[in-house]
């Protein structure tokens, strides 16, 4: 039977660490056994201390603070190491029930699903504002669009992962790794489903920004960059198509008023048109470029993932060390309780 992983990104959760690890569940059925995994991004508190009284069963600490996206993406080469079949992802803020693990990893045991979401339904959520309630709903929609996908919502971190997703996925971004994983997922072709979950009461509020600005600055920019990573030929070919339409028709303008012995006072529009017209070529020369760089980097990604199963097939790496007389052996990095 397989085993189940649940990981918790922290960074400085001593004051609600051990709540959210007192609701996990310690059996789930269809698997044979259940671990805690706490990654530990720097915190300056006790989170380590929590992690180890309330029972966690992995500790992954980072000296200093490397941000949500690779907090996670460690977390999830760890586990796998660790010798995890599913992995559940879930925040150390106690948001997310540990009843609903069973629910959230069916689809994976059923083989419905390589990949799958908690839906809070956000609309609905009592402590959400109208306008984080209208970004979410906006921002799972665009992200949607991206992925070609279904999930209603794409900003939840509750979720679970099948070893296979969880090798074939990759972070570029540090800001956080919710609408990156979906939009990889869509553009990797692994299945993804999403269950309803009843987020617990908050007991503080989110500190992945400061402000729904703050969040946009940061958001924004990395949904065009990881849809950029994936389909730059449709990026760079559109965007150079609206240049060079554009260059045309100031094209056409002009030479419409030098046919009517008025060119000489548009020759703005012919420069214009120029310009728009070279810029837009190049544009969509470094969309064909981008697009067999993308090939390569599909290729790397293919070897990245082979070179990982080996290394979990052969025990390797070197980070990987026994920590004790008996069992497989475990990440440095990773200290028993």
């Amino acid at each position: 039977m397989p085993k189940l992983i649940i990981q918790i990104p922290c960074f400085n959760e001593e004051a609600t660490l051990a709540t959210t690890i007192a609701q996990l569940p310690r059996s789930v059925p269809g698997i044979d056994t259940v671990e805690i995994l706490v990654i530990d991004d720097g915190s300056l508190d006790r989170t380590a201390e929590v992690a180890r009284a309330a029972g966690a069963d992995w500790l992954l600490r980072f000296p200093t603070n490397l941000g949500l996206a690779t907090a996670f993406s460690a977390g999830l080469d760890a586990a796998l190491k660790l010798g995890a079949d599913v992995i559940v992802n879930t925040d150390a803020d106690n948001q997310y029930p540990g009843a609903d693990v069973p629910r959230l990893v069916a689809p994976i045991l059923s083989g419905e699903a390589d990949m799958v979401i908690g839906d809070r339904a956000p609309a609905q959520l009592a402590h959400f504002g109208p306008v984080k309630r209208l970004l979410q709903r906006v921002g799972s929609w665009v992200v949607r669009q991206l992925s070609n996908t279904s999930v209603p919502d794409a900003a939840s971190g509750f979720r679970a992962f099948s070893r296979r997703a969880a090798l074939r996925l990759n972070v570029f971004t540090k800001f956080t790794y919710t609408h990156e994983t979906i939009i990889q997922a869509g553009k990797k072709h692994i299945a993804i489903a999403h269950v309803p979950i009843t987020p617990n009461p908050e007991l503080r509020p989110s500190r992945l920004f400061s402000s729904i600005p703050a969040y946009l600055r940061r958001s924004v920019p990395a949904l065009f960059r990881i849809y950029a990573l994936y389909e730059p030929f449709k990026i760079f070919w559109g965007l150079g198509g609206v240049l060079i339409a554009g260059g045309t028709l100031i094209g056409l303008r002009f030479v419409a008023y030098y046919l009517a012995g008025h060119g000489s006072g548009h020759v703005q529009s012919l420069i214009l048109a120029a310009v728009l017209l070279i810029v837009g070529f190049q544009t969509a020369l470094f969309g064909m470029l981008a697009d067999l760089i993308g090939g390569n980097r599909s290729l790397l990604e293919g070897t990245l993932e082979r070179v990982r199963e080996l290394e979990l097939v052969l025990g390797a790496g070197p980070d990987v060390v026994r920590l004790s007389g008996e069992g497989p052996r475990r990440p440095l990095s990773a200290q028993r309780r």
